[in-house]
Formats: structure tokens, C-alpha cells, sequence
């Protein structure tokens, strides 16, 4: 039993690990200090920036530190003087070495945004999709040197609608993850310690996404192409090639899951729910298009300045 707040550090990057940082801040729990990511180029621009986390860190006046080395040993002995009960990693980036997992009293939590086994790795959001999966969710699992291998302390289901796709399913579960941390600290606090090992027989991963596999296959069926389409909307976005140049593509629907109609890309009518172009099997919509160095524009409103019905795309 503990009567107080959690001495922690919080690890993270990226605009998912935000709510889990508010949450714990709202908590009341006290962080010692804040990780995260080197500032980066980022956008069209490069413009040098700092991350999400950083900023509201920042704003909260928690002290940042931005590592270049994790196994620098005036690090850890920095990371030692601040005597964590508990580290938390949401979406840090980086494994963690041996010599940092081994210093908070309590141990390591990670929020991880699949029902693991399942998709372990750096990308489980998009493959859930790209897979066609029903529900997916978020699991706090107790951080070990091997990737997403560690024990589970608690998981929730989420589904998963036929509306979303990687942008709406990222801020679902960002949310889901951190009320699941928040109970779990509390949890903890009541001396409530969780420890149930993974089944190795049901592991698959998910692998970060190659820009390769981006490029959209229209042999794919009407079910597996809007699988790809919805994992990778609104970013880094699915694409085809028309005339030579990027075109990607956003906001898919099945239209129909059967049959042949036409050359798989052929693009066949404009649809109340958007472009309809043909598959290996079935056909599928999508919402709106943005050419290669264009705004994202809606199927009707692209079709004005790019005669794109009967043809194919690449």
C-alpha cells in the first residue's frame, strides 16, 4: 500500500503519448522529469521542432531531457539520482537499454496500443487495419529488454468501425491507453501488482511502415486494398501512380467485395461516397485524392481538374 504520488519518469514522443502524460499530470502523480526524442526536421519545410511531449512538458515546467545515447553513463547516473519508482514509455522510439530498465524501484510500464501478442513492434495501429480486424485495444504491459515481450499488467478491448481508419483509431486508443494507465498506477498504489505472461504461440508483429509498402496493389481484393487505404489514413497515406506521379488516396470504403469489373485500377464512376475504382476483386471508394505536390481535395472536386474516370491507375 502506498498513501502518496508516484515518483516517476515519463518517456514519449509523439501526439499519442500526450493524453497519458496529461493524465498522469491531472493525477496528481510527480514527475521528475520528461524524455523524449532529439528536436527533429520536420514537414514540407524541415523547420527543426520539438516534439509533442516536449512541448507539453514544457509547458507544465517539468524538467526534458533529450538523449542522444540512453547507455551515456552520466544519464543513467542522472537517471539514478532521481530515484523513479516507476518509469512510464509511451511511444519513446528508442528500446531501452538493460542498464535503465533496472533502476526504478517498482519497474518500467509501457502503454501500447495493441491486445498484445498481438502486433508487436512499431506500427500496430496500421497493420490492425491493413489486416481487416474487428477490435483491437490497448495493453500496459511491464517493460523488458525484448520488444513488446513483456508481462501483461491490463488490457481493454476497442473496436474497431467500419468508419475508421488510422488517424480516428490512434486518438481512440491514445485516450483508452491513458485511463488505462491511470488505473493501474492506482492499482499499484493498493499494492494490486498484475504479471500475467504473454503466450508466445500467438505473437505477430507490426513492423514499421516501409514507403514501399505504401504503393498500393490494385490485384489486392476490395476488402485487403481499403485495409491498406484505412491504415494509412491520414498519414503517411496509401498511394498509386497516375501519369508518373504520386496520387494518395484517403477515406476508402469496400463498394462491392465480389467480382470482376474491369482492369484491376480502372477507375469506374463517381459515387455518392466518392471515386469507385475497380480491384482484383471488387471494387472500392475513396473519399478524396491529393496529387503529388497538391492539396487533398474531394473525389467530386479533384474529377474538375483531372479527367480521371475510364482510366487506370498504375
Amino acid at each position: 500500500m502506498k498513501s502518496g504520488p508516484w515518483r516517476l519518469i515519463f518517456m514519449g514522443t509523439p501526439q499519442f503519448a500526450l493524453p497519458c502524460l496529461e493524465a498522469i499530470l491531472a493525477a496528481g502523480e510527480e514527475v521528475a522529469a520528461v524524455v523524449t526524442q532529439p528536436d527533429r526536421p520536420r514537414g514540407r519545410g524541415q523547420v527543426v521542432t520539438a516534439s509533442p511531449v516536449k512541448e507539453l512538458a514544457l509547458a507544465w515546467n517539468l524538467p526534458v531531457l533529450q538523449p542522444q545515447r540512453l547507455k551515456d553513463p552520466e544519464l543513467i547516473s542522472h537517471f539514478e539520482a532521481l530515484a523513479p519508482e516507476i518509469m512510464i514509455v509511451v511511444a519513446y522510439g528508442r528500446i531501452l537499454p538493460r542498464e535503465i530498465l533496472a533502476l526504478p524501484s517498482v519497474g518500467v510500464l509501457n502503454v501500447h496500443a495493441s491486445l498484445l501478442p498481438r502486433y508487436r513492434g512499431a506500427a500496430p495501429i496500421n497493420w490492425a487495419l491493413i489486416r481487416g480486424e474487428k477490435e483491437t485495444g490497448v495493453t500496459i504491459q511491464w517493460l523488458r529488454y525484448e520488444v513488446d515481450s513483456g508481462p501483461i499488467f491490463l488490457q481493454e478491448r476497442v473496436p474497431i468501425t467500419a468508419a475508421d481508419n488510422f488517424g480516428t483509431l490512434y486518438d481512440r486508443l491514445a485516450e483508452r491507453g491513458a485511463a488505462l494507465l491511470v488505473q493501474s498506477l492506482e492499482m499499484l498504489r493498493r499494492g494490486e501488482s498484475v504479471k500475467l505472461e504473454q503466450d508466445a504461440a500467438a505473437v505477430t508483429l507490426a513492423p514499421p511502415i516501409a514507403r514501399e509498402m505504401r504503393r498500393l496493389l490494385w490485384e489486392l481484393s476490395a476488402l485487403e486494398a481499403a485495409g491498406w487505404i484505412r491504415g494509412l489514413d491520414p498519414r503517411p497515406g496509401a498511394y498509386t501512380l497516375w501519369k508518373g506521379r504520386g496520387l494518395r488516396l484517403f477515406g476508402a470504403r469496400v463498394k462491392k467485395s465480389q467480382g470482376s469489373l474491369g482492369d484491376p485500377g480502372t477507375v469506374l464512376r463517381l459515387t455518392p461516397q466518392g471515386l469507385e475504382i475497380a480491384c482484383g476483386l471488387g471494387s472500392v471508394t475513396v473519399e478524396a485524392l491529393q496529387l503529388a505536390g497538391h492539396k487533398r481535395l474531394l473525389a467530386a472536386d479533384f474529377l474538375r481538374g483531372q479527367p480521371l474516370i475510364g482510366q487506370r491507375l498504375e
